[in-house]
């Protein structure tokens, strides 16, 4: 099951309440907490697009960037047997371990 919704590059996540019987998300990859809802698929797209529209011009009236920022550096967690085999592969190859990280993403990014 896709869990996400796209409009205008944006990315909403879904979830279901079945205590509440509605469809809710956020959007993501935003500075702003932007979250939305419906009871139906179409009701939940509907209020999707329309945050996305409002967040849009919201950032066009403050004069501020629409899309969250990102710094170029992540932290990720492995287990330590993981990170010894990346970093002796890594080291092997000729590569920190950062380059042999970025790499791995280039190429699981390339079909995208």
């Amino acid at each position: 099951m896709n869990n996400i919704l796209t409009y205008k590059g944006f990315i909403g996540s879904v979830q279901y309440s079945a205590d509440d019987s509605v469809f809710f998300g956020k959007i993501e990859g935003i500075n702003d907490l932007i979250t939305f809802e419906g009871e139906t698929v179409q009701e939940l797209k509907d209020n999707f697009r329309y945050m996305v529209d409002e967040h849009i011009r919201d950032c066009e009236v403050e004069n501020i960037s629409v899309e969250k920022s990102y710094k170029g550096s992540f932290s990720i967690r492995l287990t330590p047997d993981l990170h010894r085999k990346a970093a002796i592969t890594a080291k092997s190859r000729g590569y920190t371990l950062n380059a042999f990280v970025k790499k791995a993403i280039e190429r699981n990014l390339e079909h995208v």
